[in-house]
């Protein structure tokens, strides 16, 4: 056996095997914006970063959490006991140090805490996301299924329509031109076919991505009612109410104002005092100081106290920290007042959407129901003799026609109530 046959069967098991793991799940709307809010991995990423921004409160607060330290200063000496790193030569010593009075670490403490609740807003915001982008590509996937299933019939249909023209042709009732247009129209037919079949491969694909599967699983829509028909829409302007109300995005921006405003005040504290508590043992040895104070020398020396510095001169930096986060202030005021108007705009735009699509939506519909009562009359015709096959056929390929657009009328109306609902900001509520 050759090396390149090797290489080849070897690819093919591999292959193989990827594709024995993959699996085909089938999953309501519901369920599977439970699953994306379960296991995405934005989401994963998200609840990380929430949980950074927690340990980030625990380290602002460090400096006011006693700490305990220990550990030798022991040394040879020749002479005077000099002291070793600022502390006498000993043969043990322990210290502790804590702030009781730091104003500018306390905002920092504030700032923490604040970005903690970034964090948490981010994730909601995060997870209102991913909601609309699975629920999205569900409604993509079960839209595909459709038109696969009705185009399918459609090419039932053509083909009984090019087998009745060959027929009609070979008794010399019809032109060769006729049945070149039914060749024509089936080839069309089919291409249609394993177009929606690639177009559902790859929406099912995508939409078991978002919800943290492999990208060889495929999730396949269940059957269920369109979401046009379980949520109601509210009125306008409850709809921008409720945006501004619900909107992370505000919420976010008020969040990172505050943590400008807090940084604000922690460098004007720059110039207030620190006050910290320190305290010290040490265990000294006698033959370092014995020789030079025989009277009053103290094996066992302990002290404790507190530490204040007051900034006389600070520099420049303060001052200049002052002049960004002001800046950084007013540029985060604007954006929070801009967000509040394109919300708004968005809404009512989004409304009106809502609005055509329904229109859209009950106009194929009565489309629809015309195309079918086609059908009917020209079935009755055809057991009476005034109608061939190849018009009852025809008539079932518009119908077929006439329940695509049917179904993508429903998929743009369910589509756009969704953006609504995001909008709005009760998709993940309504998805529950």
């Amino acid at each position: 056996m050759s090396r390149n046959m090797l290489k080849v069967m070897v690819c093919q098991f591999f292959w193989l095997a990827v594709g024995a793991q993959a699996e085909m799940r089938t999953l309501t709307l519901r369920e599977s914006v439970a699953l994306a809010l379960k296991q995405n991995p934005d989401i994963v990423i998200a609840r990380y970063e929430q949980a950074k921004a927690r340990f980030g409160v625990q380290i602002a607060r460090d400096p006011f959490v006693p700490k305990l330290y220990g550990g030798s200063g022991a040394a040879y000496t020749n002479g005077y006991p000099a002291a070793i790193n600022g502390q006498p030569p000993s043969i043990f010593e322990a210290r502790t140090i804590m702030s009781l009075y730091n104003r500018p670490q306390t905002y920092k403490v504030a700032e923490a805490r604040e970005g903690t609740r970034t964090a948490e807003l981010e994730l909601g915001r995060q997870q209102d996301d991913v909601a609309w982008r699975a629920a999205v590509l569900w409604l993509d996937a079960r839209q595909s299924a459709e038109s696969a299933a009705v185009a399918g019939r459609q090419l039932d249909s053509l083909r009984k329509v090019k087998d009745t023209v060959e027929a009609r042709l070979s008794e010399g009732r019809a032109l060769p031109i006729d049945s070149k247009r039914a060749a024509f129209d089936l080839a069309r037919g089919e291409q249609r076919v394993t177009g929606l079949a690639d177009d559902l491969e790859s929406a099912e694909r995508a939409l078991a991505v978002v919800l943290g599967f492999p990208a060889e699983d495929r999730v396949r829509a269940a059957e269920e009612d369109p979401i046009a028909s379980q949520t109601a829409v509210q009125s306008e302007d409850a709809a921008v109410e409720s945006s501004i109300e619900n909107s992370k995005e505000l919420r976010v921006l008020e969040s990172r104002i505050q943590i400008k405003r807090l940084e604000l005040r922690e460098y004007k504290s720059a110039r207030w005092p620190v006050v910290d508590l320190v305290a010290q043992y040490s265990l000294l040895a006698k033959y370092n100081f014995q020789d030079y104070f025989p009277t009053r020398f103290q094996r066992h020396n302990g002290e404790i106290g507190a530490s204040i510095t007051v900034p006389l001169l600070v520099g420049s930096a303060p001052r200049a920290y002052l002049g960004q986060t002001d800046a950084d202030l007013g540029k985060l005021q604007t954006q929070a007042s801009q967000a509040r108007s394109r919300i708004a705009l968005d809404t009512r735009k989004g409304y009106v959407q809502v609005r055509k699509a329904d229109a859209a939506r009950n106009v194929a519909k009565l489309d629809l129901e015309l195309a079918r009562e086609q059908v009917n009359v020209l079935l009755a015709q055809q057991e009476e003799g005034r109608a061939s096959l190849k018009d009852v056929e025809q008539a079932r390929i518009q119908e077929t026609e006439k329940w695509m657009a049917y179904y993508d009328a429903q998929h743009v109306l369910d589509r756009v109530k969704l953006d609504l609902m995001r909008q709005t900001g009760t998709l993940v509520a309504a998805l529950q």
